[in-house]
């Protein structure tokens, strides 16, 4: 038996941060699409294959293994039996994933991988189509918003930490921007599942987040 949440919502809703702390605090695996991603990025350099070699790419998929698991407190992936957590956020993958992922047929398999590594274990999953397209039958399903204003001001911070020079402003445009075309994508579009449970957090600190979406998940468990 598995236990599997899925977590949807837009960009700057806290999803990844939240998901990555109720995964520690619950004992949950976390499946992370865009470490996939850079998993099959990093096949993709191993083997020398080039971007437009759009086939071999999607072959790839049916001869590589890509798993998720814990250790020591940590998520980690794996690639062909070997930890690849660190190397997959290695420039030479970063600079390769965006192409990788838009190619269609890969988001196709990737869905399936995502089914398999569910199987038999208990898995929280964010995105944007994981309720209502990869985990349909998912035990707790939860859509984590919070106003555009909102999510541009968290967003604002985190760039200015890193020394990231945006105006506010921009910001807001590039998120309203984004939720549109979020909405309107062909493939993986975001969208409420309709019995998913909706979290504004547009008032809360991420530590009431984590709070909320755990009480939602103990709540789902115990009814």
């Amino acid at each position: 038996m598995s236990f599997i949440v899925a977590i949807d919502g837009p960009a700057g809703a806290g999803k990844g941060t939240v998901t990555e702390e109720v995964s520690k605090k619950l004992n949950l695996i976390n499946i992370g699409s865009g470490s996939a991603y850079r998993a099959i990025a990093l096949e993709t350099i191993n083997r020398n294959i080039k971007l437009e070699e759009t086939e071999k790419i999607i072959k790839i998929l049916d001869e590589i293994d890509i798993e998720f698991g814990m250790k020591n407190n940590k998520d980690i992936v794996y690639l062909n039996g070997k930890d690849v957590t660190e190397r997959i956020r290695q420039k030479d993958v970063s600079n390769i994933v965006s192409q990788v992922s838009s190619i269609k047929e890969v988001r196709f398999k990737l869905n399936e991988i995502f089914r398999k590594c569910a199987q038999g274990k208990n898995i929280i999953m964010e995105g944007r189509d994981i309720g209502t397209y990869v985990f349909p039958n998912a035990d707790v399903k939860i859509y984590l918003d919070a106003t555009p204003e909102e999510r541009a001001k968290r967003r604002y911070k985190q760039n200015k930490e890193k020394g990231i020079k945006m105006t506010y402003e921009e910001i807001l445009e590039n998120i309203k921007m984004r939720d549109k075309n979020d909405m309107e994508k062909e493939i993986g579009a975001l969208k409420q599942a309709e019995d998913a449970i909706y979290i504004d957090s547009t008032e809360m600190s991420i530590e009431e987040e984590v709070k909320k979406v755990m009480e939602v998940i103990e709540n789902e468990k115990n009814s």
